[in-house]
């Protein structure tokens, strides 16, 4: 099921899938990473959190944190436990995002995927995402996707 975070059920998991299946692909030098992870709490404040579990009072299995900025959806944030990959989970998970922004408006959609991130580029472009351009200040490459207006 897909569910939106819980806070102090789900906070500690995410912390730890972000330090398990995130930060391992980042090419940001350790300092930066570092004030990263001190300010993950404020920016999970921000946005919008869902989370993937088994059930209603499970803790999550992955989670997708975004961001609406006018008609934009901007994908922050998407992990899922490596016990949980090839399941489904990042689609639902992306599919339910892609369907809250358009509900509000959204015609696109970004997020950046790390260099060297080959299962994450594949992933996304499997959903209709498609380069726009490499970021090489991050070392990521940035990812667009166009929606189509409801009802067509």
């Amino acid at each position: 099921m897909i569910r939106y975070r819980r806070p102090k059920q789900d906070d500690e998991i995410i912390h730890r899938l972000i330090e398990t299946e995130l930060v391992p692909l980042s090419h940001l030098p350790a300092k930066v990473l570092d004030q990263v992870k001190k300010e993950l709490p404020r920016r999970l404040g921000r946005g919008v959190t869902l989370v993937a579990s088994s059930d209603y009072d499970s803790g999550p299995l992955g989670f997708v944190h975004f961001m609406l900025h006018g008609d934009l959806l901007y994908i922050d944030m998407l992990a899922v436990a490596a016990s949980a990959k090839r399941k489904r989970w990042g689609n639902m998970l992306m599919d339910r995002a892609e369907r809250f922004a358009l509900s509000r408006g959204c015609h696109r959609s970004k997020v950046a995927v790390d260099v060297g991130n080959a299962p994450g580029l594949a992933f996304y472009e499997k959903l209709g995402y498609t380069v726009v351009r490499y970021l090489p200040q991050s070392m990521c490459y940035e990812l667009e996707k166009r929606f189509l207006p409801t009802g067509i």
